[in-house]
């Protein structure tokens, strides 16, 4: 016994030597190693090692003192075997198998953070908040992360059964979803009218900039940009770089945002280099519980810079970077090594990115006035003089799209007014010193 407790020791004694490298480590560790807990470590080891009622390797035993050291710093330091790590770099190349569900740990259940666009989880209508409480009938409670994420993940085509916990809902509810290639379409842009334009970023991949830029040359080849709605709801997040390069576009100069953490290459700062894309048109940057870590970056920076209006509700707030740090050619951690904050020194850690106009998702239908009769529906009117013979048409055309656009996206719709009024409050401002033609008394 003795013999294996110094051994356990020397083991432990040499891991924490190893791991003060300058490459992890801004300083070297000060005072004496904690040898009293060391031992306490030894022999609770030898104790499972020796009375436990199966017999497990050692190697097996230390992988589980890892993951549990990691597991008790924060939900997103997790020690990575070799397909974890393969599967987080398909994850920020845009393709990858599985549900497509951006999931964490909260309060000791596994919890949705986000589906991903056009996945098996945004089909089934799973949505940022929900709880997964069984998979394939197995209690998911208890479970880690990681183990919940390998059950989840399996072969295209094959099918797997979730019990969902959703607030509002009384009873738990199953959904039935087919794992399949995710492709994540990073980023979709449209005209929503003449003028304003559509941005929606789903993930925050290596080459999310350079997507957006594509698309916003595309938009403004084809008219000129009165507003621009940047959509980051349901977005988990991604690159950091990525986050910055998009926050370039739209600022001229100055900061984006900053790190800092103890390793002497966690304190950064990123600034946006000169030239703004849009050329200072009005931007509304949507945001709800799904948004999260690069997708607040972009929101607390223009915000911050009063570059943009945000609007929806209170993000996710993971104000956290990661670090990958291999231990091997087979096995890393992801770390927490760092807090980032916004231009203006906000932490959004556990707090998220407040939206300047408050707009939950909500289901509306706008009043049917159809049956109303005006001035141009009475027999024999007079004409209004001005030659608008077809404005009742287009305003009944504007109306009926701007009814669709409610019935489907309340907070889009609230983001395209508000746009409007921008500029419709720009306009008139400009023309503010110029005589009327007339004046009505």
């Amino acid at each position: 016994m003795c013999c294996n407790l110094n051994s356990i020791l020397l083991v432990a004694t040499a891991a924490l030597t190893l791991s003060s490298s300058p490459r992890l480590l801004a300083t070297e560790p000060e005072g004496k190693l904690p040898l009293d807990e060391l031992r306490t470590f030894a022999d609770v080891y030898n104790q499972i090692r020796a009375g436990y009622v199966e017999e497990i390797d050692d190697s097996t035993l230390l992988e589980y003192a890892i993951q549990g050291m990691l597991t008790g710093l924060d939900p997103h330091s997790v020690y990575m075997t070799k397909d974890q790590f393969t599967d987080l770099q398909e994850g920020t190349s845009g393709e990858f198998s599985g549900l497509g569900l951006e999931v964490g740990m909260r309060d000791g259940f596994i919890t949705i953070v986000t589906p991903i666009d056009g996945s098996p989880a945004a089909e089934a209508d799973l949505q940022s908040g929900d709880v997964i409480l069984k998979l394939d009938n197995a209690p998911v409670q208890g479970m880690t992360l990681n183990e919940a994420i390998d059950h989840m993940r399996g072969p295209k085509g094959s099918k797997i059964e979730l019990t969902i916990g959703r607030e509002g809902e009384s009873q738990p509810f199953t959904v039935t979803l087919v794992r399949d290639t995710i492709k994540v379409a990073s980023v979709r842009s449209r005209w929503l009218e003449p003028g304003y334009a559509y941005i929606r970023i789903a993930q925050f991949q290596v080459n999310t900039g350079e997507s957006v830029e594509k698309a916003l040359a595309k938009l403004l080849e084809k008219g000129k940009l009165k507003g621009l709605v940047l959509d980051l709801r349901n977005n988990p997040g991604g690159v950091l770089s990525a986050s910055v390069a998009v926050a370039d576009l739209f600022l001229d100069n100055g900061p984006v945002v900053y790190t800092e953490g103890r390793l002497p290459n966690s304190d950064m700062h990123f600034d946006a280099q000169p030239g703004d894309m849009t050329d200072g048109a009005p931007i509304v940057v949507l945001i709800n519980s799904g948004s999260a870590s690069a997708s607040e970056i972009v929101a607390g920076a223009l915000q911050d810079r009063g570059r943009a209006v945000v609007m929806g509700s209170d993000s996710f707030g993971k104000g956290s970077v990661q670090t990958i740090l291999p231990l091997s050619e087979s096995r890393a951690i992801k770390l927490t090594t760092a807090r980032y904050f916004t231009p203006n020194g906000r932490s959004i850690q556990a707090e998220g990115i407040v939206p300047d106009i408050l707009v939950e998702r909500a289901q509306v239908t706008a009043y049917n006035n159809s049956g109303q009769v005006t001035e141009a529906d009475l027999s024999g009117h007079l004409g209004n003089g001005n030659g608008n013979s077809d404005v009742k048409k287009t305003r009944a055309s504007s109306a009926k799209a701007a009814a669709e656009l409610l019935a489907s996206d309340n907070q889009l719709y609230e983001a395209l007014t508000l746009l409007k009024g921008v500029n419709i409050l720009g306009m008139r401002t400009q023309s503010a010193g110029a005589e009327p033609a007339s004046t009505v008394q």
